[in-house]
């Protein structure tokens, strides 16, 4: 019941330990339910690029700005600068791109302030028009005066703060000093037993002028304490004393926003030349110093006028604030209309001195497609009869001698896979796109590396969830570049996921355990009864292969996959290896293949049909002769031979390299009758392309450019004089995209351009079809490392069964959570990614894909904002 892939390839035996009792692990695979997602694709054609026209804009004056807005809405056209040579700043709008600009300063701080004082910013679907230039002077009025009223609402808040915390610092100092400036104790006795929060002098002693007292005391930050303590200590050698007190409560720094406790200190100090002492130490550590009267009394009443201040204050800094908060909702809710029509606006001014001034008109030079000229047409005409202008704007299509630029529409399906061919080379005009067949080969190609039903099915179900979420702003507009990236590729992650699932079940792997979903095709009883062994002898054998020739043993092919019973056997690596090594060359050859012969829409498209017979057919029978080949008696041995004939089976390797030498070796049969004629043709065949693809195209090329020089001499001596001039003087040169007419033709130029061709080509082919075999050296790497943590991880969690073990089974399966996320998800996924990138830009697309184009960046406002 158990086969391989392959169902009637005939394959060696697997080699069981079949005297160790081991039973094939049995994984119970959830069946997820898929809804089908239908996709709309508004695209002109995504296997080759919109036919573009250059197109002459003629805007009347008086309607040329609401003519270029209503192109911006529509996003069909991309201006040319027709004023190259003039300077940016001569233009005729840079008066208007400057108010903009202005406009935009004071847009930037009001975000600022709603930034600071924590205001969102609501933002609309609805894109507000490009104002009027009317309209434009109004909004400018309007935001300048509300710059102008939030920036003097703020100052005067900011001033009311800083004198709030002036009069709470000073309140606090004139609080905490009491401790220090208190009641004198009566008796000598109590002066020896008080503590350091007693008075340090009496009253009595104050009054009398020798010994006169001077207090000086302010806040400082408690950072600084220390080194200010030691300098006063230093710099007035003793003569004051000093005392410090943290503030009862934390008070915000209005420069840092930090909360800080600050330390009050109160200096006494002897003699004036001492106090201008402190002033200056205390300036230099910007301690803020504030007034202390020596009588009690008058401390006491300061104190009273200070909390009536504070709370007279508190009172108008909360209506400040309130006044404040309405500024901003006024501005939070104004703020994004101006700023979209502003930038729109700007944009407009941008494209208008892109276009050549005339007396009545302006005249701009676009690239358009060709389907939506009609659309084109009309929106200038709806624009200039809403303008109310004298005239009608139109346009024409005009002829250019340059190659257009490339458009190729896209939808959030698509853009993921045009992102990875754009990113090798935008296509050149006109040629075929890589990117349409890139959305089921780029992902195959990817799950040939990572075939994994549970690691396939992790990545499927992330993609998924990203999906399903697409219109969350939340993770459209994440600020995480890795994830903004996985989130723009989320369709390509699912294809990803999903074919990876599809060759996990085709590896007969998950977590790197085979799955046994059918009976297995091989019968170890069978082999048991035919030789009569009994469980002493069992014990005794060495390991030895199952016979497939005696009944019993292989009942039938495994219906779906690799059968489950290799993952038992000795020699697994070695059967894998052959398989997967196989599978590459041949998904090498066909995909290579499949690239040569899209030239020929490249040159059917652009009028070469010669080229087909001195290029596209050249590549295809040297890549077929060879190693086309080579794929076929692969598959002529799979099919042909049977179980039966495995002692004789030939070696396909040893027939390709007698191929190339032209021999035969004895004792290496022939796989059909007439095997050494075959290839000798193959071969023969495959050296005489060489010559045709060396010579054919310059020759042809030599002769075309022959031809047209002979033809235009004949015409030249055909015509008199007064003709030729009659006919220059109306000639317009229409271009061929893709000819050598209107170059210089070098001839040495032409043919070693096509010996390096020639050489790439054949020397590519061997190289690119060893490429292919990364597919087989990664899978197999992957599977080798997934087994390698599940025996190190979950073989030794569930190697004790207990309840006390059972608990740690869940730290186990967390660290095997993470490493299989971390390494086989991401690192191994990315170089999977990498590897199938590789594959799709050297080896597939150089066979039809130049990608020496440049895009296509229509004028549209939706990319602005």
């Amino acid at each position: 019941m158990a086969r391989p892939l392959f169902a009637y390839f005939p394959i060696p035996p697997p080699t069981l330990l079949i005297h160790k009792k081991e039973e094939v692990p049995l994984l119970v695979l959830l069946e997820s339910r898929q809804k089908g997602l239908c996709f709309f694709l508004k695209m002109g054609s995504l296997f080759r690029g919109e036919e573009m026209c250059l197109a002459q804009l003629f805007l009347q004056s008086g309607s040329e700005y609401q003519c270029v807005s209503a192109l911006g809405e529509l996003g069909l056209v991309e201006f040319r600068d027709l004023n190259q040579n003039v300077n940016s700043f001569q233009r005729r709008y840079v008066s208007e791109i400057r108010r903009c600009d202005e406009m935009e300063t004071t847009f930037s701080y009001l975000e600022r302030e709603l930034r600071k004082a924590g205001v969102q910013v609501p933002e609309s679907e609805m894109s507000p028009p490009a104002p009027l230039p009317r309209d434009a002077i109004r909004m400018q009025e309007e935001s300048e005066q509300l710059a102008k009223e939030l920036r003097e609402v703020s100052q005067n808040r900011q001033t009311l703060q800083e004198r709030l915390r002036e009069l709470l610092e000073y309140a606090n100092i004139l609080r905490e000093s009491q401790r220090f400036t208190g009641p004198l104790l009566e008796s000598e006795a109590q002066w020896k037993d008080r503590s350091e929060d007693d008075p340090l002098l009496d009253p009595a002693v104050v009054n009398k002028q020798d010994l006169r007292v001077s207090f000086m005391a302010g806040v400082i930050h408690p950072w600084r304490m220390n080194s200010f303590e030691r300098l006063l200590w230093r710099a007035c050698r003793g003569y004051l004393i000093v005392n410090f007190v943290e503030m009862s409560e934390p008070m915000e720094d209005l420069v840092t926003g930090e909360s800080v406790t600050q330390i009050i200190f109160l200096i006494s100090y002897w003699g004036e030349k001492i106090g201008e002492k402190i002033k200056k130490i205390a300036n230099c550590f910007h301690c803020h110093i504030y007034p202390y009267a020596d009588d009690e009394t008058s401390r006491l009443e300061t104190l009273r006028n200070l909390l009536v201040q504070i709370q007279d204050m508190q009172k108008v800094l909360l209506q400040t604030e309130g006044y404040l908060s309405q500024v901003l909702s006024r501005a939070a809710s104004a703020l994004h209309h101006w700023r979209v029509s502003v930038r729109k606006m700007k944009h407009i001014y941008l494209i208008l001195n892109l276009c050549s001034v005339r007396e009545r008109c302006l005249i701009g030079e676009v690239w358009c497609p060709v389907v939506d000229l009609p659309l084109l047409q009309s929106a200038l005409t709806r624009a200039s009869e809403s303008s109310g202008g004298g005239g009608e704007s139109f346009c024409h299509r005009i002829p250019c001698a340059f190659s257009p630029p490339t458009l190729i529409r896209t939808n959030k399906f698509t853009s993921g896979f045009q992102g990875i061919v754009d990113a090798y080379g935008v296509a050149t005009y006109q040629e075929v796109n890589p990117a349409i067949f890139s959305i089921i080969t780029f992902p195959f190609l990817f799950a040939v590396m990572f075939g994994d039903v549970g690691h396939g099915a992790i990545m499927f179900l992330f993609a998924l969830w990203l999906v399903l979420g697409e219109n969350d702003p939340k993770l459209r507009r994440s600020e995480d570049e890795i994830f903004s990236m996985c989130f723009g590729g989320r369709y390509l992650i699912l294809l990803m996921g999903a074919l990876s699932v599809y060759t996990g079940f085709v590896y007969n792997e998950c977590f790197s355990r085979p799955a046994v979903i059918f009976n297995s095709g091989w019968s170890v009883a069978s082999m048991a009864r035919a030789n009569n062994w009994t469980s002493d002898s069992i014990n005794k054998l060495p390991p030895i292969p199952l016979n497939p020739n005696i009944t019993g043993v292989f009942t039938a092919p495994y219906p779906f996959g690799i059968d489950p019973i290799w993952s038992l056997a000795v020699n697994r690596l070695t059967f894998l290896n052959s398989f997967k090594m196989k599978m590459s060359v041949i998904l090498g050859v066909c995909h290579m293949a499949f690239g040569v012969c899209l030239s020929v829409f490249n040159f059917v498209h652009f009028r070469q049909i010669y080229r087909i017979f001195l290029i596209t057919l050249p590549e295809l029978l040297f890549l077929l002769c060879l190693f086309g080949y080579l794929v076929f008696m692969v598959v002529y041995k799979w099919i042909v031979l049977t179980a039966e004939d495995a002692e004789w089976a030939p070696s396909i390797l040893i027939h390709f390299i007698d191929m190339f030498l032209f021999t035969q070796n004895p004792g290496n049969r022939d796989l059909y009758q007439g095997q050494q004629v075959v290839q000798t043709v193959l071969v023969i065949v495959a050296i005489l392309c060489i010559p045709v693809l060396l010579l054919g195209d310059p020759i042809c090329l030599l002769i075309q450019h022959r031809s047209k020089k002979d033809s235009s001499h004949q015409n030249r001596c055909s015509l008199n004089n007064g003709d030729r001039e009659a006919l220059l003087e109306d000639e317009i040169t229409v271009p061929t995209g893709h000819g050598h007419g209107s170059e210089k033709f070098d001839t040495a130029e032409v043919f070693m351009h096509q010996m390096i061709h020639t050489i790439e080509y054949c020397l590519g082919c061997i190289s690119n079809t060893a490429s292919y075999l990364r597919l087989w050296a990664l899978s197999l790497a992957h599977a080798q490392l997934s087994e390698v943590l599940w025996n190190m991880v979950i073989r030794i969690g569930f190697s004790k069964l207990s309840l006390t073990w059972g608990i740690v089974l869940v730290p186990i399966f967390a660290f095997f959570a993470v490493l299989t996320v971390a390494i086989l998800l991401i690192m191994e996924g990315l170089s999977a990614f990498l590897h199938a990138l590789r594959l799709h830009w050297v080896e597939f697309q150089n066979k039809f894909y130049s990608g020496e184009g440049y895009k296509f960046f229509p004028f549209c406002f939706e990319t602005m904002y």
